[in-house]
């Protein structure tokens, strides 16, 4: 008897995108309907693709479901425009919660919209010259590209190779163009819409998400390793010979799934600029072909690297691309942070990198960061607002002329230009977490501000006032805030409690571990009280802390 294998089980995502690769799904019809309040659950997924996050606040789920969106803009490179910026901050006052959010991924994400105000914000991004589309969803996200105008001029070219592959990876279908821009609903009828294949990404898309970033050594800014896909660029005499080509770097896991795991991506060897393209297409493709349809959590490209091989996926590249990858070139990564306050750009200008704590942009009590940002957009029309990886904001391009006014400006509302005076607060990062987002189990962005500022009483205790240790939170362990490359991390796993994570570095080449798998808020400092007070006696001459917990303390531990 002849049997055939059954086709494998593929997840719901996987056949609603095969069913409507259009991504139009009904948004069209449900944004024009005002008895609807939400989408539907298909939709809500398509949504994504369009940059947009169907959330509830949760703040209220007792008393009622109040449906919110979360949006987010594509923005290769996070660069802005002050006319642009102004767009969004007139957007954030009318359609959100009148904050801007800096993400860790150098885009913009509004909070708080509701579905009568979609059609209008994502309308106004657009005629900025800016989009949402593939700001989400199972294709190529946000391309990242080192913020900072300092070291070398070869940057310029780098921000024009991340528009380049920007560009090249980006999803070509006409249901966003027909939703947000023509306000149409797509004809889902029309052959050319029910047969659409998308020529990079086919029918289904990606298994999940992608993340592409390009960094300039000798500052990985950009956590470039945490990508899918990496670009570190080889600058010789000021100029740009090529780019290392890191492959399966991820951050997301699952509490007590061992098949998800965070992991580093693999340097697989040296390309030129003029094969940048190819190789981003290669890559891509590889996530494509042999991602995980049948388990969206064990979906990301990382797994396949992990599974198959780095030997294999570079033979893959290299086959896909017709090109013979170079050995890897040398450099070196010795910080993750950003450079704060006035700096010298490589071109003789000036710039001046502002903290924002948690990436939050808003004015609340003395501090009023986001009106004076629109007076510096309104006022000083050739700078360029540059979002950072580390949630903060860049204003570059300062001529010496305007330093004296763009510094009283802000200092005028209260916000600090030089040097912050709280390195660990300066060396953090959050996810939103609570109230919005669906995932979260426990608080990060409301939480990790008065955390820190417990833990910077207990460094002053134990002898270690003024020490910088980045320090890293998220509400679940989907790593928005890439927690596991960090020297303290806490991931959420309950309310009020946390998974407490040990032994980053500054450069971000070395992930962390697990170090207590569940402390309760309450209790992190006692918890931490004996680890930081060993540190102290023991660290060596400069010894950044999660190094000496490589050093000694996971030493401790094994024995």
């Amino acid at each position: 008897m002849i049997t055939t294998e059954a086709p494998a089980k593929v997840t719901h995502n996987e056949v609603i995108k095969e069913a409507t690769p259009t991504l139009a799904g009904a948004i069209a019809r449900t944004l024009v309907d005002s008895n609807a309040d939400r989408f539907s659950e298909d939709d809500v997924q398509f949504l994504k693709f369009h940059g947009i996050y169907q959330q509830d606040d949760r703040d209220l789920r007792k008393q009622q479901r109040r449906f919110i969106m979360m949006i987010r803009g594509r923005i290769p490179g996070g660069v802005m425009t002050p006319r642009q910026w102004c767009v969004f901050d007139d957007l954030a006052t009318q359609h959100g919660n009148n904050t801007l959010r800096v993400t860790t991924r150098q885009s913009i994400q509004f909070h708080g919209v509701v579905k009568s105000g979609l059609g209008p914000l994502v309308r106004k991004i657009n005629e900025s010259l800016l989009s949402t589309l593939a700001a989400c969803g199972d294709v190529n996200r946000n391309v990242m590209a080192p913020p900072t105008p300092a070291y070398t001029r070869a940057r310029s070219q780098v921000f024009e190779d991340c528009i380049r592959v920007a560009d090249a990876l980006k999803p070509g279908t006409r249901a966003y163009h027909s939703i947000w821009i023509e306000g149409a609903q797509l004809n889902l009828d029309d052959p050319a819409n029910k047969d659409f294949e998308d020529p990079l990404y086919g029918k289904t898309y990606l298994p999940r998400k992608f993340k592409t970033a390009f960094v300039v050594p000798p500052v990985n800014d950009i956590d470039i390793l945490t990508n899918d896909l990496g670009f570190i660029a080889i600058v010789e005499n000021d100029q740009l010979a090529g780019y290392n080509l890191a492959v399966g770097g991820g951050m997301g896991r699952s509490h007590g799934n061992a098949q998800t795991y965070p992991r580093l991506a693999d340097v697989l060897g040296f390309l030129t600029p003029d094969r940048l393209v190819d190789v981003a297409k290669a890559v891509l493709t590889i996530h494509r072909d042999f991602g995980d349809r049948a388990e969206r959590k064990h979906a990301r490209l990382k797994y396949v690297v992990q599974e198959r091989g780095v030997d294999w996926t570079r033979a893959e590249v290299e086959q896909r691309a017709g090109i013979k990858l170079d050995p890897a070139r040398a450099f070196k990564f010795t910080t993750s942070g950003d450079m704060y306050g006035w700096h010298k750009q490589a071109d003789g200008r000036w710039f001046l990198t502002l903290f924002v704590e948690t990436g939050r942009v808003k004015d609340a009590g003395n501090y009023h960061l986001k009106t004076a940002l629109r007076r510096i957009a309104e006022k000083f029309g050739n700078i360029e607002f540059r979002l950072s990886p580390n949630q903060n904001i860049i204003l570059a391009n300062i001529s010496e002329a305007d330093k004296v006014a763009i510094n009283a400006l802000l200092t005028g509302h209260g916000v600090k230009t030089e040097k912050q005076s709280s390195v660990l607060h300066a060396a953090s990062l959050a996810c939103p977490a609570l109230p919005t987002c669906g995932l979260a189990l426990a608080e990060s962005e409301r939480m990790l501000p008065g955390l820190i500022d417990r833990i910077e009483a207990l460094c002053a205790e134990v002898g270690l006032a003024g020490e910088e240790i980045i320090i890293r939170s998220t509400g679940c362990p989907n790593g928005c805030a890439r927690p596991y490359t960090a020297e303290i991390a806490f991931v959420g796993k309950a309310p009020g409690r946390y998974q407490v994570w040990l032994g980053g570095n500054r450069a971000g080449t070395r992930l962390n571990r697990v170090w207590k798998d569940m402390v309760k808020d309450a209790d992190i400092e006692n918890e931490l009280r004996p680890v930081l007070s060993r540190y102290a006696k023991d660290r060596e001459m400069d010894e950044c802390f999660g190094d000496w917990c490589e050093r000694v303390l996971w030493k401790t531990v094994a024995n």
